[in-house]
């Protein structure tokens, strides 16, 4: 997979054009196998973009950072194409705020050219949404997501514990999977607030826990199963095993998971009362 050459020929057009102010995409990095997110400018700018199967890093989020320039384009794989239909339905963005440049994508790979954990577990290689597709369709995967969650539901109640608290004992709350993911985007966040007894500062499990499950459950039916909170852990956390629990709860409980950015508009199961609900499991 590279459009290297396509996307920098349409990143200048947009740019003189005057279409877009800015583009946001990757450019190479100090390694040959690293590529950074970057936001071009100018004509000069456009011309260094890269995108290959090395463009490890979603880019729907820094869309907010930027958007106050104008229209802003973004390279759109299917990650970057639901975190942006979750930023629209939880209103931090208007869908005539960005111009999507559609690519169909194949998987990243490591330096070790071994396709990453996520894009292996990827429903959706293709952008939900977008303004033009640069490329044919990409063949969508056939794959289990949730071989993980199956593997942690066959273990007895206390290696399931003992999973967890090895998980939360290593956290360091740095909280960079907070900072990644599209789906955390209060201004001030729970871990951070300024009263007694809400979330403690000290290094200890329980804190580390009282984090971990209070942020998962915030984001809850919205995770668009993007995978950047389990890649951005310094710590090499297995945060996606916790959030496909929940997706596959959801899949189970209220039928088809509809929150992971499929559309733009809200589909809510865990905080939206039906009549109609499943209530079996209650």
């Amino acid at each position: 997979m590279d459009y290297t050459e396509t996307i920098r020929k349409r990143a200048v057009e947009l740019i003189e054009s005057g279409e877009v102010a800015c583009i946001i995409g990757w450019t190479a990095g100090r390694l040959e196998y690293q590529r950074t997110p970057f936001c071009a400018n100018t004509i000069d700018q456009a011309e260094t973009l890269v995108c290959d199967q090395h463009c490890e890093h979603a880019l729907g989020k820094y869309v907010l950072e930027q958007k106050d320039k104008g229209c802003i384009g973004l390279l759109t794989r299917g990650c970057e194409s639901r975190a942006i239909n979750r930023l629209i339905a939880d209103n931090q963005l208007k869908r005539e705020e960005v111009y999507l440049i559609g690519i169909p994508c194949y998987g990243c790979t490591t330096r070790e050219n071994v396709e990453l954990k996520r894009c292996a577990e990827c429903q959706f290689r293709n952008p939900i949404i977008y303004d033009e597709l640069i490329a044919d369709p990409a063949p969508e995967p056939k794959n289990n997501r949730f071989a993980d969650v199956e593997e942690l539901e066959s273990m007895g109640r206390e290696k399931r514990r003992a999973f967890f608290d090895l998980m939360y004992e290593t956290c360091i709350r740095c909280h960079a999977c907070r900072q990644a993911c599209p789906c955390c985007t209060c201004k001030v966040c729970f871990a951070e607030q300024e009263r007694e007894g809400w979330q403690g500062k000290q290094f200890d499990i329980e804190q580390s826990r009282y984090y971990g499950v209070t942020r998962s459950f915030h984001v809850g039916d919205r995770c668009i199963e993007c995978g950047e909170c389990e890649r951005v852990c310094p710590m090499g956390l297995p945060l996606m095993t916790l959030m496909h629990k929940q997706v596959k709860d959801i899949d189970e409980l209220f039928g088809p998971y509809e929150g992971g950015g499929l559309t733009s508009e809200p589909h809510d199961a865990m905080r939206m009362f039906k009549q109609d609900d499943v209530e079996e499991f209650m």
